[in-house]
């Protein structure tokens, strides 16, 4: 029972130590902020670009003005 646990213990220790390593890399080189910038940033500037926008110099003034209710 006491030798099971201590395995188990000793895996959990040895995934726990990897996860920081992999953790203290990223952090260390910015390779969260390298990945934002170079791959994220382009792809999302990308697709907002491509989207279908109305063109607002063509809207004539008396579309802005509230409808007023006669009374």
């Amino acid at each position: 029972m006491k030798k099971g646990i201590l395995r188990l213990f000793g895996k959990l220790l040895k995934y726990l130590a990897v996860l920081y390593g992999i953790l203290f890399a990223v952090f260390y080189f910015d390779l969260d902020g390298k990945f934002l910038f170079y791959i994220w940033e382009p792809l999302i500037c990308r697709h907002y670009d491509r989207l279908q926008r109305k063109d607002r110099t063509q809207t004539p003034y008396g579309q802005k003005d509230p409808v007023l209710k006669e009374t």
